[in-house]
């Protein structure tokens, strides 16, 4: 094998070999290697929530995003935060979080079929149907599922990242609702009310509230604590920090618009790329990167780029060493914007 070919582990020669001992250690956002013997837990997801503290801590927003951050606190208005990708937009919601002491980020990730409902709550209809059918057979005897005991449909019922942020607490939760342009034309239209209000009714509850003991069920948040609903219906007392991230694909809706703060963040300098290499890379990587940041930035003047990129060229080039290190890292760092 030549020199330089030696960062290759697949070398398309037909013959076998035992190259995938060579493999060096994942990138963090890659690496699945803590999930349990179960597979429940997720390594990935500690990791990212690791980076996502450390960018928390060395994030130093700028005059006019300070100023609209702390605008959207006191006006109690959702903050709309658009810039094209690896401009901070998420980091922003962390960095709150971190330092007014707010807790865990509850993040909604918005794709094309996402809906109000998805945020709000999950009923598992099926689930709970399943389960009174197997009470009527003698399954569960007076098991929660069994159509008397209907104080068990908190069971079935999970919050989603916004009906979580909406429930009763002195202090807001921040949630971030990540990619809005990604979703379809309604969506945006359909979040007006309950951002404005503050507020949203679970039915299924609704329907039983008198039947159930004091009017409460107990049902599941979307980090996973069991908190109880009363009538039906969340309500928040503190407004929660709410941040609406888009990359500028598509215009907003004016009733949208008016309701939110609305910050646009510019191109990231070299500082705030290094940062973001360093919480996901360490201080050596964004150091021996430094090079490819720089031509990065050149580049993102003319062309659609996003951070990611950045992090698996840095990540490919220092683990893999390649003799063609600036080809490779070009290849990876390909425009987004390029003509088909």
């Amino acid at each position: 094998m030549t020199e330089s070919s030696e960062w290759l582990i697949y070398r398309g020669a037909g013959e076998p070999h035992d190259g995938i001992e060579r493999l060096p250690d994942p990138p963090p956002w890659r690496d699945f290697t803590s999930r349990d013997a179960a597979g429940s837990g997720d390594g990935s997801q500690d990791r990212r929530l690791g980076a996502h503290r450390h960018l928390a801590e060395l994030h130093r927003p700028g005059a006019e995003e300070l100023e609209m951050i702390n605008a959207a606190l006191y006006l109690r208005r959702p903050l709309l935060v658009t810039g094209s990708p690896g401009a901070g937009k998420s980091t922003l919601a962390h960095s709150v979080a971190y330092e007014l002491g707010l807790g865990d980020v509850l993040r909604w990730s918005i794709v094309s079929r996402s809906a109000l409902q998805d945020g709000l709550y999950h009923y598992d209809a099926i689930a709970r149907l399943q389960d009174v059918q197997i009470a009527a057979q003698g399954g569960f005897g007076s098991a929660a599922g069994s159509p008397g005991a209907v104080e068990g449909i908190g069971s079935y019922i999970r919050l989603g990242p916004l009906g979580t942020a909406l429930l009763s607490s002195e202090t807001p939760r921040v949630l971030l609702i990540d990619e809005l342009d990604k979703s379809d034309i309604d969506l945006p239209n359909d979040l007006l009310n309950v951002l404005e209000e503050g507020e949203f009714a679970i039915p299924e509850l609704e329907r039983i509230a008198d039947r159930l003991p004091d009017g409460e069920a107990e049902v599941l948040t979307a980090d996973g604590v069991k908190v109880r609903v009363r009538d039906g219906r969340v309500r928040c007392r503190a407004f929660p920090f709410v941040v609406l991230t888009s990359n500028g694909e598509r215009d907003f809706p004016a009733p949208l618009m008016r309701r939110c703060i609305h910050l646009e963040l510019g191109r990231p300098d070299h500082n705030r790329l290094a940062t973001f290499v360093r919480a996901h890379l360490g201080d050596e990587a964004a150091r021996a990167g430094d090079d490819l940041i720089t031509r990065f930035l050149e580049r993102s003047r003319s062309e659609l780029l996003a951070a990611d990129q950045l992090l698996n060229a840095i990540y490919l080039t220092d683990a893999a060493a390649p003799p063609s290190r600036d080809r490779l890292a070009d290849l990876l760092i390909q425009r987004l914007d390029r003509p088909r």
